[in-house]
């Protein structure tokens, strides 16, 4: 057997952001005109998407409520309404190089992603060679990077996109010439071997938004962050709370773009307050800076209003401690292992889904006693699928209990 190397990028300096990178021009940081919903009032949310697409939306919804298929307490290998692809064209023996183009690490929930993958490489011999590059969340950098990992001998490509419509010339052109494997953020071609995912965008941003509709008294404001546009999973996140939030009674009287920063997340909060007096709801299409949020009330001396967070554990002992109204839809982090494992079963001429929908549980105050780890450090994220992983906890910031 080969001995095993490993050869990955230097990465940059790792931001404390959202889960996406690129940046939103200044002009669309500001509330949309309203909308009309159907009962006639305005709801504030502003145009649809054009990311969203309603029979997906349909589709996402209902695997709510559909049992996954896979072994029992993995739900990195479990797929729901999967419809196989078959594989045999790529069989080959191994060892086996496998490459990997990464949107960024740029943010907690990619860095405890990328720590997971790692260590899923780890578990299985017959991978020789991992070979990283990290794109710092520059669409430009990516597509470099997909050219230069094809001229390196891989025998699979993984690919995490930085933002959708870019990338999918740069990933068409990759799957002529090797298997690709797309996860996390998704591209404008079905190419790609298999997409692996949570359910997705529209479940996410519908779960909290239906959380809102039920804990928010009818007329109530609701104030909707955002990190930035672009990007297909916060696109469908946004257009599915859109869809919940104009058939309820509910006023959206914001929706901003935070970046994915703490103190701009803050500022936000704080305007809306002073110029509404109250606000009643907070949804976010991602919860990393929930915290920001619920300090913006508690600096003012107000109350916290229903909000939605994330598995992030800062939010997550927040919610415990300040007794929160809140819900937590997740995008699980045990993601990055379904990647390496898939790679290995195209590898083999197994068969493997052509989309393959991940599990993705929301974290409710009933079961937040289950997900809270306070021996693991405030940026990590509870749904890493880790705990069986060599090296826990320790190489994801944690002390053993």
């Amino acid at each position: 057997m080969p001995r095993r190397k490993a050869t990955v990028a230097v990465f940059a300096a790792l931001a404390l952001a959202g889960c996406t990178t690129d940046k939103p021009p200044a002009a669309q940081s500001s509330a949309p005109a309203a909308s009309t919903d159907q009962t006639g009032q305005g709801s504030g949310t502003g145009t649809q998407s054009k990311f969203f697409v309603q029979a997906d939306f349909d589709a996402q919804l209902a695997m709510r409520s559909q049992t996954p298929q896979g072994p029992d307490g993995k739900p990195w290998e479990q797929a729901i309404t999967p419809q196989m692809t078959d594989t045999k064209t790529f069989k080959k023996d191994g060892p086996y190089h496998l490459c990997f183009s990464n949107a960024a690490v740029n943010n907690p929930w990619r860095q405890v992603g990328w720590k997971t993958m790692q260590a899923e490489v780890g578990l299985h011999k017959e991978i020789t060679e991992f070979t990283a590059l990290d794109a710092e969340g520059k669409d430009d950098k990516q597509i470099s990077d997909i050219a230069e990992l094809q001229a390196k001998g891989c025998d699979a490509l993984i690919v995490s996109p930085n933002t959708t419509a870019t990338l999918t010339p740069a990933v068409k052109g990759a799957c002529g010439k090797v298997p690709v494997i797309v996860f996390d953020r998704g591209v404008e071609t079905d190419c790609p071997v298999t997409f692996i995912k949570p359910i997705g965008g529209y479940l996410y941003g519908a779960d909290a938004a239906d959380f809102l509709v039920e804990k928010v008294p009818d007329g109530g404001k609701v104030l909707a962050l955002r990190i930035s546009p672009g990007v297909d999973v916060l696109e469908t996140r946004w257009s599915a709370a859109k869809t919940v939030f104009d058939k309820s009674r509910l006023q959206v009287v914001g929706v901003e773009f935070t970046d994915g920063d703490a103190a701009k997340t803050k500022s936000i909060v704080n305007d809306y307050i002073q110029r509404y007096g109250k606000i009643d709801g907070v949804w976010m299409d991602s919860g990393g800076t929930a915290v920001a949020a619920v300090e913006a009330f508690e600096d003012a001396g107000l109350p916290v209003p229903p909000v939605t967070g994330e598995d992030q554990q800062d939010f997550l002992q927040k919610w415990k401690d300040a007794k929160l109204t809140a819900i937590a839809p997740t995008y699980p982090t045990y993601q990055w292992r379904t990647p390496i494992i898939a790679a290995l079963k195209i590898l083999k001429g197994e068969e493997v889904p052509k989309v393959w929908n991940l599990p993705q549980p929301k974290i409710t105050e009933e079961t937040l006693p289950t997900y809270l780890q306070p021996n693991m450090p405030p940026l990590h994220y509870a749904l890493c699928g880790c705990e069986d992983l060599p090296g826990f906890p320790e190489n994801w910031g944690g002390k053993k209990s």
